[in-house]
This record gives structure tokens, C-alpha cells and sequence, in this order.
């Protein structure tokens, strides 16, 4: 054996910002301005943090939730639960509370650190989480009078307090499980991804290299993707490594305090959803010269396919690049991306040209494989013409769900994504469609099925189908059509009261419409494709785009 096999932690590199750049900045939006602290200052807290839980009796494997959004005190989790070998559940904020009821209970987390102005969401939950012992409270502006029913509140900073600023990092085997996320892109219960050390230290590794995103530590990056989706990307795991200046949004989402703060923080490259970059661009427009840009370089935009359009304002009006990635919880989430150039045969390309393939899903990662294949499992040739369902492996690929295997979303190694695509003759990938069942809002997957399940509880409707219409804002919002059972009366109003009784507010239909039939397949399933078909035929609109057109 020549080399040495040090195992690939997360705390192998988590200490190296603090070490490399101990007195660069990371900065959190507030209430009333921002709150800064250093990387020196990060890391002391994040091994207080990790000796206050394990004083409180959290061992290596043990999961400790966060209810929180973009701030340092979120980032000093990550630290502090990747170095100790507890492991991160980053609980998602806009869930409806039977959802989240069910992915605490699952995952069996025993402490919640939650942000204090998430709490009234959280109290929901009073009595419901019979795994957690304490409820660990971050303060910030506006919130110090903070009071909570839930089970042995405590204010974060009395919780690290006194606790020393040094903890020794255990040696743990490198496939240990690091984090957990729970996705709800499928039918049923949410499924649990569980990351482990291996896949997310080759996961940051990659995400630093100059042909993926080529995070550095000369970058100053805004992390504008919630630290609940799939562990912020992976930026927040880079950040800790590179030492590179971060700038945390907290709660503060709307596009001016968003570009008020890149602006004056002087970002070079930032992530986020569609939606946020299609905001940025409106506010911009509205107020000419009112925000300096000039040091932003990147966006790197997933959870959805920007409009190409989108992708060709920035550059045009901002000389700012625009990266598409397409991934999913189950894929770290880093598995293609797409550059303006990919190769030196791109250089001399005309503008269109270059264009032509930023619009598309993008190239895979080094170290993972992706092909497409029929019904039978064939390969089908990369032509970008042949269309089949996308399959991905990978040293950060999901291979199993979290106590719930599900081995039908897996076939011989290899994960089925559910999309369905081509891969062209330069191996961009292309999608074509994604699964009937998912309209995706805002970044955030809503189950058709279960919306529809749920509608049908209701006594008086036959059936009902939901289906995603294009939104301007939000991509794609549910549309759900109702047929109702022979005699009786159901108001719309009702439908979406029931429907507010099990998921939240942004999960709930636009619209509802009463038809007579619904068409089936030739195998007695709903026929979606034929439903959008004459949806589009008739000219329909979302409510607030008919209102918007008066």
C-alpha cells in the first residue's frame, strides 16, 4: 500500500476557512441591518456548539434537526453536528405541519434548533414530537422576548456558553451518515435522503472546480437557496472548506433587501431558484442605476430550468453568467451543469450558439455516470434525438431511501430520477419532461397525487385531478379538477378548506374547476397530457393572470 487511506470527514476540511482566512467575514441579514462575525469566531462557536450537545446527550449518529433559515447560527450547526458525527436534519420550513410531524417523528431527531421567529410553526407541533427532548432557541432582532411551550426551551447562546472552544473530532468510519433530508418530489409520506462523509466531501471538492462552479476562496458568495434544500447545495459545506466570504439572507427574501445587500456586500456569485433571479431582474428594470452589480459574476440557478431568455438578460444587460444545474435531493444535489463555455471548441461561438447549449440541463459532473434508457432498461443512444427515462450513479448519488428502501427507485445501481430526457451527440443533457405526478412551485416539488387523494376524502366528489399550469412567478402552479359524485353540491371554497386542513398554503390550488368526465388512458389512468392539451386549447388562465388582464 503506497498512499495513505485517511478517510474522507466532512471535519477534515471543515476547520480549514477558520485555519486559512480566520479573520474573513460571514455575514447575516437582520432586522435592521446585518450581523457580522469571522470564520475564527464561526469555528470557536461551532465546538462550542458540538460540546453543549453532546453534554445534552448526543452521541455520533444521533440526529439533531434545524428549523432555521440562512444565518451563521445554522452554518454553526452544519459545523458543529459534520465534526462531532451527529447528523444534520435540516427540517424545511414551508412544510405543512402533518408533513412535518411525520419526518421529526421519522427520523427520530431528539434536539430541534430552531431560529426564534420560527417558533409559532414549530408550536404547531406541541405534543406531536415524542422523540425531541429540547428545543434550542437563535435569537435575532426583534425576538429576545421569545417564549415557547415546546419540550425544554433554551436560548442557544445560554446553551454554548462557558462550553470550550476546542472539541476533538472523533475518528468515524468515512461512510458514516453526515446529514438527512427528506424530499416530498414523490407520492405518499416524504422520503429521507441520508448523505453520508464520503459523498459530501467529494460533493465540495467538486462543486470547487473551475469547470463546475469553481467556487474559490477569493469569491464572496450569497447562499440565497434555503440551508433546507438539499444542504444548501452543498455551499455552505464549500464555504467552511474555501474560507470564502458568505453572505446569509436570513428570513429576508423579497428582491430589494436581496439586492440591497449583494450590492453593498460586494458578491461575486450567488444561488438560488428561478423565481429569485426573475425578482432580481423585475426590481432592477423598475430602478435604473439604483443597484451596483458590478462585482457579480456567476448565478447558478436549479430547482427548476430558467426560461432561456432569463439566462440571456443577465449576461447581455449584467455581463453576469448564468450556471444551470439540474439535480435533486437524491443527487447531493450537483449532478449536471451548463456553462456558457464548456470546452475551448465552444470559444469562437457565436453568442446564439453558446446559448443554445446554456438552455440546456448542462454535462455531468465528473465521477458520476447518466443514461438514458426505455421501458425495458436499454441504453438508448446519446443522438439528442431518443427520449428515455434519466437513470444517474455516482459516488454522491442516493442508493437507498432512509429506513424505507423503496428498491423500486433504483434499478441495477442506478437511481430512477422520475425525469425523462435525451442526451445530445456533446453529452448535454436535455429534459424533456418530468414525472405527471409533480408540479414544481417556486423551487419546491407538490405531490398531484396526494392533493388529489386528499380531495377525493371529501364526501360529495367523484374524482379529482390535479395538474401544473405554467406560472410567471412561480413556474408551475396545481390546477385541480373536480368531478363531483351524482346529486351533490361542493363549493371550490370548501375544496381548498379541506385541502388547508393537510397541506400548506403554497401547496394548495390555484384554481378548481368542475367537469363532467376526466380522460383516461388506455389502461384506466388519468390522462394528464390530455388534460394540460385542452386546458391550453381553451385559453385558460391562472386567476391571478385573468384579474392581471383585467
Amino acid at each position: 500500500m503506497a498512499m495513505q487511506h485517511t478517510p474522507l470527514l466532512m471535519s477534515k476540511i471543515l476547520d480549514r476557512g477558520a485555519k486559512v482566512a480566520p479573520n474573513e467575514e460571514i455575514v447575516t441579514a437582520t432586522e435592521s441591518g446585518v450581523r457580522r462575525q469571522t470564520y475564527r469566531q464561526s469555528r470557536d462557536r461551532a465546538h462550542q456548539l458540538a460540546h453543549a450537545l453532546k453534554d445534552a446527550g448526543i452521541g455520533i449518529g444521533d440526529r439533531v434537526g434545524t428549523f432555521m433559515w440562512n444565518g451563521s447560527r445554522h452554518l454553526e450547526a452544519y459545523h458543529a453536528c459534520a465534526g462531532m458525527g451527529a447528523v444534520l436534519h435540516t427540517l424545511n420550513i414551508r412544510l405543512s405541519d402533518t408533513d412535518l410531524e411525520y419526518i421529526i417523528g421519522h427520523a427520530q431527531d431528539r434536539i430541534i434548533i430552531a431560529d426564534a421567529d420560527t417558533l409559532p410553526l414549530l408550536e404547531k407541533l406541541k405534543g406531536r414530537m415524542p422523540s425531541v427532548e429540547r428545543i434550542v432557541v437563535a435569537v435575532e432582532d426583534g425576538f429576545e422576548n421569545w417564549d415557547t411551550d415546546l419540550p425544554n426551551p433554551v436560548d442557544y447562546e445560554d446553551f454554548i456558553a462557558g462550553k470550550p472552544t476546542n472539541y476533538e473530532w472523533p475518528q468515524i468510519d468515512e461512510n458514516s451518515p453526515l446529514g438527512l433530508c427528506y424530499t416530498s418530489g414523490t407520492t405518499g409520506n416524504p422520503k429521507g435522503v441520508e448523505y453520508e462523509h464520503r459523498s459530501q466531501y467529494l460533493h465540495t471538492i467538486t462543486i470547487c472546480m473551475a469547470d463546475s462552479i469553481g467556487l474559490s476562496a477569493t469569491d464572496t458568495v450569497c447562499g440565497i437557496v434555503p440551508m433546507f434544500h438539499a444542504m444548501g447545495w452543498g455551499v455552505p459545506w464549500v464555504g467552511l472548506m474555501l474560507g470564502c466570504k458568505q453572505v446569509l439572507p436570513h428570513r429576508f427574501m423579497d428582491p430589494a433587501r436581496l439586492a440591497s445587500l449583494m450590492a453593498s456586500e460586494g458578491v461575486t456569485i450567488s444561488s438560488g431558484v428561478p423565481t429569485i433571479w426573475q425578482g432580481l431582474k423585475q426590481l432592477y428594470e423598475a430602478n435604473p442605476g439604483k443597484y451596483d452589480f458590478s462585482k457579480l459574476e456567476r448565478l447558478t440557478c436549479g430547482g427548476s430550468a430558467p426560461p432561456p431568455s432569463l439566462i440571456r438578460w443577465y449576461w447581455d444587460t449584467l455581463g453576469v453568467e448564468m450556471i444551470q444545474g439540474w439535480g435533486m435531493t437524491e443527487t447531493s444535489p450537483l449532478a449536471t451543469l451548463s456553462r456558457r463555455v464548456a470546452k475551448r471548441s465552444q470559444i469562437e461561438l457565436s453568442e446564439d450558439e453558446k446559448f443554445a447549449n446554456v438552455a440546456k440541463a448542462g454535462q455531468i459532473m465528473p465521477g458520476l455516470e447518466v443514461e438514458i434508457f426505455d421501458g425495458n432498461f436499454n441504453k438508448l443512444p446519446h443522438d439528442g434525438k431518443s427520449v428515455g427515462e434519466i437513470l444517474i450513479r455516482g459516488p454522491w448519488i442516493c442508493s437507498e431511501y432512509y429506513n424505507n428502501p423503496q428498491p423500486e427507485k433504483f434499478h441495477d445501481g442506478w437511481l430512477i430520477t422520475g425525469d425523462v430526457g435525451m442526451i445530445d451527440p456533446e453529452e448535454y443533457l436535455i429534459i424533456s419532461d418530468r414525472s405527471k405526478d409533480l408540479v414544481k412551485s417556486g423551487g419546491e416539488w407538490i405531490s398531484s397525487v396526494d392533493l388529489e387523494n386528499h380531495i377525493v376524502a371529501l364526501p360529495g366528489v367523484a374524482q379529482a385531478c390535479v395538474v401544473a399550469q405554467p406560472h410567471p412567478r412561480w413556474d408551475e402552479r396545481p390546477v385541480a379538477l373536480v368531478v363531483l359524485a351524482a346529486g351533490a353540491e361542493v363549493s371550490r371554497e370548501a375544496i381548498l378548506k379541506h385541502c388547508a386542513t393537510k397541506f400548506a398554503k403554497w401547496q394548495l390550488p390555484d384554481d378548481v374547476l368542475f367537469v363532467d368526465t376526466i380522460p383516461l388512458t388506455s389502461t384506466g389512468k388519468m390522462d394528464k397530457k390530455v388534460v394540460r392539451a385542452d386546458l391550453d386549447a381553451k385559453g385558460y388562465r391562472l386567476p391571478d393572470q385573468r384579474e392581471a388582464a383585467g
